[in-house]
Order: C-alpha cells, then structure tokens, then sequence
C-alpha cells in the first residue's frame, strides 16, 4: 500500500531554545526565511505524501495559522505588483497539502503522541516526520525511506553515524547489511551508555511505519520514572520480530531543538539562499578574517 500519511509530532515545550521557545513554539522558529516545520512539511509533499498530523499542545495555534490562508495580508499583496513573487510563497504555504491537528492533551513522550494519530493513519503505513529534524536533501529523506519500505515491506528507521560521544544522546543499533545504504535492525537501545554501543548509527528524525506499530505502542509500558511511552521501545518489538530495517540516508540533519544546531541552520540555508547567498557568504568571509 503506498505511503501517503505523515505524522509530524510537534508537542514538546522547547526546553533547550528557551526563552525563545516561551511565546514561538520552536518548530517556528526561522531558517532565513521559513519556519523550520515549514521544511519538514515540504519534504513530506516532495515525497508523494499527500495528507499530514500535526501533533500539538496548547499554545502552539499558531502553526495551524502559518499553514492557513491569510486575508488580508494576501489581499494587500495583490494590490502591489513588486510584491508578486512574495504573494506565490504565502499562497503556496497554504497549499502544501492537507493538513490536520490534534493536541496531546498530556505529555507523554513520543509513542504516547504517535498513538494520538491512530484514527487519522487507519489500516496504512505511514511517516513519522520529527517536528525537531529539518533535513535538507535533493531526494527527500522520508522518500529514501518510502522507497525502502516498498521494497522490503516492513519498518524502516532513517539513521547516520554520529560521533561516538554522541551516541549516548540518541540511541544505537545493531545492524547487519542488506544491501547499499539499507541494513536489518536486530537491536536498538535508547541514550545507551559508552559501554553498551553496539554502533554509531542513530535514528535521526525519520521513520516509516507500518500499521500494527500501534499495537505495540499500546502494550509497551510507560517509564515508571518519566512517565514517558518511548516510540523506540515499540521499534524494537518490530526488530525483535524481523520486520524493521534501517536507512542511512542522504542529506543534512539539523537540530531545531538545540541552540547550535539551529545557528547551523540557518548559516549553511544562507549560503545557498536564492536571494542572499553571495552576499552572506562574503560576510562570512569578513568576519572570519576578524577571529
């Protein structure tokens, strides 16, 4: 069955963005000249997918008016020609695809908001697009993915190598080749200790699901600690099984909740912006010379 839902979780407070993340949920925060949901929803279109969950909280209406139209400022635009090109960005922003929502009334970790989009998925397989990883690709990373799970048909989890410090901020996986970029998952631990990596490959951002993950998402406990539902913990039921494969995929990830990973961002965006590219990348040139 093709892949043509997504789910984007975008339900966190933004702890690490603080005090930006006060007043603008982070997944509104800016790359030049686009929120960073924005480029997550467009991969999504890019890869086929036509109808998009945007998991949220109270606080965060404003996303849903991003994706709307806007009356009057369409209408003001409209009447200045010089402003065309402007107008065909916001029109199309509101044109992307369909796209829904609904709060997770409770936080609960990211199987507890997966498991909110239960009704909207039905019997399908579908995207899981995290509202905190732009990725910047040609092919679109979810696409990569899509394509992966046409093949094999099971899960598949989009993953790259990360330094080996960093490991115990994500999670590894023990994984043996299938063929060129794609591997079968055997294990996966979340934010292991330096002594229990079994690889430096980590989940970062993107996954593709078939439909019965639900049903493990419902039989798999809440932490006594956190009282968190981890979605990873559901993963690994479907690698215990044989039926969950991995992706290292093509294209740049940056992590819109933490303060660095955004600055990233938005310089290397700049640098192949349209509008500001060249002018940028002299700047950068000058103050480099300045350090």
């Amino acid at each position: 069955m093709k892949v043509t839902k997504a789910i984007i979780p975008a339900a966190g407070l933004g702890t690490r963005v603080l005090p930006a993340s006060k007043s603008v949920p982070k997944e509104m925060l800016n790359i030049v000249d686009k929120p960073a949901i924005q480029y997550i929803v467009e991969e999504a279109v890019a890869a086929g997918i036509t109808d998009i969950l945007i998991i949220t909280n109270r606080g965060k209406g404003v996303i849903e008016d991003h994706f709307d139209h806007s009356f009057e400022l369409e209408t003001k635009l409209k009447g200045n020609a010089s402003k065309a090109h402007i107008l065909e960005q916001v029109e199309a922003c509101s044109n992307l695809a369909n796209i829904y929502y609904i709060r997770q009334k409770e936080t609960k970790g990211l199987g507890h908001a997966v498991l909110c989009a239960k009704s909207f998925v039905g019997n399908e397989p579908f995207a899981v697009m995290y509202g905190d990883d732009v990725i910047v690709s040609e092919d679109p990373v979810v696409g990569q993915l899509i394509r992966a799970y046409d093949k094999y048909g099971c899960g598949v989890v989009g993953v790259k190598e990360v330094p080996r410090k960093d490991v115990p901020k994500y999670c590894t996986l023990d994984v043996t080749p299938l063929e060129d970029k794609i591997m079968k998952v055997h294990n996966i631990i979340e934010k292991p200790t330096p002594e229990q990596i079994m690889s430096c490959y980590s989940i970062l951002g993107r996954v593709v699901m078939p439909p019965e993950i639900f049903e493990l998402i419902e039989k798999t406990p809440a932490d006594p600690k956190s009282g968190e539902v981890y979605f990873t913990d559901a993963m690994l039921d479907l690698a215990r099984r044989g039926q969950l494969n991995a992706v290292d995929f093509n294209g740049i990830r940056y992590d819109m909740g933490n303060k660095l990973g955004i600055m990233q961002a938005n310089c290397e965006v700049a640098l192949n912006h349209p509008e500001i590219g060249e002018d940028f990348k002299a700047y950068l040139k000058k103050l480099a010379a300045t350090l």
